[in-house]
């Protein structure tokens, strides 16, 4: 490994070695056992969330933060976002216990410094904010993704989500199959965006979207940010899709990282320019790849903003992991999702039609609306079977009431006053 921290010296890679290798550690098949949750959070000043936190003091209460000891993973997103991310856990309260463990000790600790975790998925009150990180991988993102417009910066700067990690599901046919997973998690998705939107103010204004974090990240980069066909086999679309998109930079150990213009790692694979490609180079082409489906592996579920309060994140961790993992769960609600492929039409998430009524009109739009009724009914039935507390499905039936039942969404709530 080089000073830098970038391995070099493996073997150049071919295309049909890269497409194996695709194959091999995108889709890891077995019976769904754990779940894993990365909640990424604003922080704001917590005597008024409107006054701006200068770069250094948010540099300082980072550090501290940093020498907390905690479980999950602790980092930072460019604008300054905290982000946790839970070991893979054996069970849904094993992981909501332990982030709720470490989310305590980091509030307890920004406390004292007059700082608060906020949970919306994109900034009300500041935009455009700038980075307060500044390494080689975020200032060629922000070079790759200013080409297309603003939304990469303020996806990079001023969005925090609910990310939830389940197993990709077994390798053979039926509800938790992971061809079935897959298709399930594209429409399932819109739902989800709907059900859980929270970010119709960006900047002290409304901008006419309820979740207007998925506006932007349907915004960005014309194919990063997209995912692949859902109906075909799932490890042949994706392999195909990563070779396919630009790479965002190519690194080097010294010096800025090149961000060149339109070359896909294909190209790259068969050209050898700027330099031989290896395993290690399409390993992290991957994590420059953001669709709201990413398989890791396991699937990562990226598509829902942050939530209000200090446990609003747990509802939808319960809900998404019970309806998938939980096989008559998982049958019902696919059985309900299902005639939402045709609103979706051919083009892919998040700019295919279902995903952009999702995003602008949460749960007003009607068949989103039916449909979150079906995942929400199913969702309280199995988090018994699931083994979830009395408390985590008193929040998920509160949540029932409160937005699904007449059609409403967290963002309904939001009034953000700006002078």
């Amino acid at each position: 490994m080089s000073p830098s921290g970038i391995r070099r010296g493996g073997p150049p890679l071919t295309e049909g070695e890269a497409e194996d290798l695709l194959r091999c550690i995108c889709f890891k098949t077995g019976p769904p056992r754990t779940v894993g949750v990365e909640l990424e959070w604003l922080v704001h000043e917590l005597r008024d969330p409107r006054l701006p936190v200068r770069p250094p003091r948010l540099a300082a209460a980072l550090d501290t933060v940093r020498a907390l000891s905690l479980v999950s993973a602790l980092t930072f997103e460019p604008g300054g976002q905290l982000e946790l991310s839970s070991r893979p856990a054996g069970s849904l309260m094993e992981c909501l216990d332990s982030l709720a463990a470490d989310l305590a000790a980091v509030r307890a600790a920004l406390g004292p410094l007059g700082l608060t975790l906020s949970g919306y998925g994109v900034d009300p009150w500041h935009a455009p904010r700038g980075r307060v990180l500044h390494e080689p991988r975020y200032d060629a993102m922000e070079i790759a993704l200013a080409r297309t417009g603003p939304a990469g910066r303020a996806m990079m700067c001023e969005s925090a989500s609910v990310q939830v990690c389940l197993d990709a599901g077994l390798e053979e046919p039926g509800p938790l199959g992971y061809h079935r997973r897959w298709q399930l998690a594209h429409l399932l998705g819109a739902v989800l965006v709907a059900a859980f939107a929270n970010s119709p103010v960006h900047g002290g204004r409304r901008t006419g979207w309820r979740s207007t974090r998925q506006a932007l990240w349907a915004e960005l980069d014309p194919r990063r940010a997209l995912a692949p066909p859902p109906d075909g086999e799932p490890r042949a679309e994706w392999a195909a899709h990563v070779l396919d998109t630009p790479v965002m930079c190519v690194r080097a150990e010294e010096g800025p990282w090149a961000v060149p213009e339109g070359l896909t790692f294909r190209e790259w694979l068969r050209t050898g320019l700027p330099r031989p490609a290896d395993a290690d180079d399409l390993r992290y082409h991957m994590t420059t790849l953001f669709p709201p489906v990413r398989p890791r592996g396991h699937l990562e579920l990226r598509m829902m903003d942050a939530q209000p309060g200090a446990d609003g994140w747990m509802v939808p961790v319960a809900v998404t992991t019970a309806v998938f993992d939980d096989p008559e769960a998982a049958e019902s609600v696919y059985r309900a999702v299902k005639p939402l492929a045709e609103r979706a039409g051919p083009g892919p998430a998040p700019r295919n039609p279902l995903w952009l009524a999702a995003a602008r009109d949460g749960l007003a739009d009607a068949e989103l609306h039916a449909a979150a009724r079906a995942v929400f009914s199913a969702a309280l039935d199995a988090l018994p079977r699931i083994g979830a507390s009395e408390g985590v499905r008193r929040a998920v039936a509160a949540f029932h009431e409160r937005y699904v039942i007449p059609g409403g969404c967290p963002a309904d709530d939001l009034q953000v006053v700006t002078s």
